[in-house]
This record gives structure tokens, C-alpha cells and sequence, in this order.
């Protein structure tokens, strides 16, 4: 981008370029430099983003595979899993009572529960 900002003055110097001309292309050159920059940051800040959530889901896999021999489930292998467990209102509309339990993973945050039975039937 710089190479274009220098080339385009050489041309104003040169008489190439009218200076109103340079006026608009400078212009618009900076504009978008600075539109690149905002994206690259952003770009970075997602990859950064994406590197802590793949860090956070290879500590959470080498848990999982501690317990991967249990029966069942202990309490110190849910509290070491499962950083808390929210559990909502009941609901009696259907003449059932239902209550929606949602459970999230240390590290993980919450997995999906159709996501959790595709393991369990593959």
C-alpha cells in the first residue's frame, strides 16, 4: 500500500497526476490502509481467540481421558469435569412435568446435548 502512496506522488510530482486527482486517490488509499489495519487487529484478535479455545479443549480432552476406565460417575470426577450445573423452572404445560438441566464443562463451556448422544450412538 505504501509503494502505491509513493508511486502516485512521484506522478503529482512528475506532473502526471493532477493534484486534486492525488487529493483523491491519497485519500482514499489512506482510507483504506487504515480499514485494513482495523481488520487485521480484528483478524488477530480471533486467531488469538480461536488458539485459547483450542488450548482450552485439548486440557479439557486430557480430563476426559483420566476418567475414561469409570463405571460411573464420582463426585470428584464431576467436580473436576463440570464447572457448574444450571437447572430451570419447571414446566407443566405439556401435563409432564419437564425441567431443562444444562451442564457446563470446565475448560468447554456447555456441549450440546444432541451433540453428546451422536457420541453415544456412533
Amino acid at each position: 500500500m505504501n509503494k502505491l502512496f509513493v508511486r502516485i506522488y512521484e506522478d503529482n510530482v512528475a506532473g502526471k497526476l493532477s493534484d486534486e486527482r492525488f487529493a483523491v486517490m491519497s485519500s482514499s488509499y489512506e482510507e483504506e490502509q487504515q480499514a485494513l489495519k482495523v481488520n487485521a487487529e480484528t483478524l488477530r484478535q480471533e486467531i488469538e481467540v480461536q488458539d485459547q479455545q483450542n488450548q482450552n479443549l485439548e486440557l479439557f480432552i486430557q480430563k476426559v481421558h483420566q476418567y475414561a476406565d469409570l463405571d460411573e460417575l464420582t463426585a470428584y470426577a464431576a467436580h473436576d469435569l463440570i464447572k457448574a450445573i444450571y437447572i430451570g423452572a419447571p414446566d407443566k404445560s405439556s401435563g409432564k412435568r419437564r425441567q431443562s438441566i444444562s451442564i457446563c464443562y470446565d475448560f468447554v463451556g456447555f456441549i450440546p446435548l444432541d451433540e453428546l448422544m451422536k457420541q453415544e450412538t456412533a
